[in-house]
């Protein structure tokens, strides 16, 4: 019996645009799917993973060379967004091996 895991994961991170003054500040949301992942093996996992990471650079976006705030502010971004998925994508591995349905986002 095959089992199925569909979810979807939302990434928020709050990131500093040129465009925009440095006091305001973007939303970015990127939805991260892994329907098409097992999550129970090790190379669905290094795939989620690197979904992830994608995600997360996608997220913050980027800073020219030279702006070096810019380029702060990114890291910055890159390392807490990394950090607030973390405990979800470690949830989701270990629901994965467990086996079962999970459905973690619907319409």
């Amino acid at each position: 019996m095959t089992k199925l895991l569909t979810l979807s994961l939302l990434l928020s991170a709050a990131v500093a645009s040129p465009a925009l003054s440095q006091s305001s500040q973007a939303e970015s949301r990127v939805v991260v799917t892994t329907a098409d992942l097992d999550l129970a093996s090790a190379a669905g996992q290094r795939s989620l993973d690197r979904r992830l990471a994608s995600a997360v650079t996608e997220a913050c976006g980027t800073a020219s060379v030279v702006d070096l705030a810019g380029q702060n502010e990114v890291r910055r971004c890159r390392v807490e967004t990394s950090a607030r998925i973390a405990a979800d994508r470690d949830r989701l591995v270990e629901l994965a091996s467990r086996g079962g349905n999970i459905i973690l986002a619907a319409r």
